[in-house]
C-alpha cells in the first residue's frame, strides 16, 4: 500500500470489504460507550496523548471496536509523536474505506473500517518506510486482542 493507493481508493472508491455490518443509530448506542459513539459514529476525535492505545506497544491485533473487524497488527504500530496510535498499514488491503474529507478547512484521508463504516481516524503520507504512510487511529475506536 502506498499514498497513491490511499489516494487512488479515496477517490474511486475503496475494495469490497469481506462482509458488512449494519445496525440502526440505537443498538450502535447501545453497543457502544458514549465516547465510542461519539467517535466511531459521530467522526469525532480523542484528544491528543488521551487514549489507551497511544503509548502501549502489547502484541496482539487490533480490532473495529463497532464490529470486530481485525484491522491493524502491533508489530506495525511505531511512536508517531502525533498522540494518537499510528500505523504503517492495515492488515488486509480491503478493511480500511477511505474517503476524502474537507472538514475543518483542509484536505484529509478519512480512514474508516469498511465492515460497518466506523470513523477510525485519518492517513497521512509520512510515516516510516516501508510504506510511507501514517495510520493515525483514535484509540476508542478499537480493541486490542492479545
Amino acid at each position: 500500500m502506498t499514498w497513491k493507493d490511499v489516494i487512488h481508493y479515496a477517490v474511486k472508491g475503496s475494495p469490497s470489504p469481506s462482509r458488512t455490518v449494519k445496525k440502526t443509530e440505537q443498538e450502535w448506542k447501545d453497543l457502544l460507550t458514549p465516547e465510542q459513539y461519539r467517535i466511531t459514529r459521530l467522526k469525532g476525535t480523542e484528544r491528543a496523548f488521551s487514549g489507551e492505545h497511544c503509548s502501549t506497544y502489547d502484541a496482539g491485533k487490533y480490532e473495529c471496536v463497532c464490529c470486530g473487524e481485525p484491522l491493524f497488527d502491533s508489530s506495525i504500530k511505531f511512536d508517531s509523536k502525533s498522540g494518537w496510535p499510528s500505523f504503517t498499514e492495515p492488515l488486509q488491503d480491503n478493511v480500511i474505506k477511505y474517503v476524502k474529507d474537507v472538514s475543518f478547512g483542509m484536505t484529509r484521508v478519512e480512514a474508516m473500517c469498511n465492515v460497518c463504516e466506523a470513523h477510525l481516524g485519518h492517513v497521512f503520507p509520512d510515516g516510516p518506510p516501508p510504506s510511507g504512510l501514517r495510520y493515525c487511529i483514535n484509540s476508542e475506536s478499537m480493541k486490542l486482542i492479545k
